[in-house]
């Protein structure tokens, strides 16, 4: 299963809460420019319509960038697969105040292409700073064990 993309801003900015896996309706060039690495999921987030769950504005650069078609957009809306139990518990979930939905990573997973995305609450400012302290405190005790 190895990870494709990324989304670390989100695990700084939001508090995940929980995490489901989808698929991707993605073309053929999208696969390949995707299995390249060529995605960006860090302006990227998911939205409900008609329940149907959307990726919205993840920028996946075209495959061959001189071969494309003048119309491919790369931050094109695609659709999210899931079940429809699913669906209808995230819809409840991210009504909730305060919640959304935030893509985190992009893997294969036998053969296909999934998306982990989480419902996230948004972390404070000062949240933020005291897991940077922490980190930073962790980290200098590593380095102190590591002299001894």
């Amino acid at each position: 299963m190895p990870i494709l993309a990324e989304n670390k801003k989100a695990y700084f900015d939001y508090q995940i809460l929980d995490t489901y896996e989808a698929g991707l309706v993605l073309s053929g060039q999208e696969v390949k420019s995707i299995r390249l690495g060529r995605i960006d999921l860090r302006a990227s987030y998911i939205v409900i319509k008609k329940e149907e769950l959307w990726l919205i504005n993840a920028s996946i650069a075209s495959y061959q960038p001189q071969n494309t078609s003048t119309f491919y957009e790369p931050t094109k809306s695609r659709k999210l697969l899931l079940r429809k139990k699913e669906i209808k518990s995230l819809i409840g979930k991210s009504k909730e105040k305060g919640l959304t939905l935030m893509p985190l990573k992009v893997y294969t997973k036998s053969g296909k292409i999934k998306l982990e995305f989480g419902i996230a609450k948004g972390k404070k400012q000062f949240e933020k700073r005291e897991q940077i302290k922490k980190r930073e405190t962790e980290r200098k005790m590593r380095e102190v064990l590591k002299k001894i």
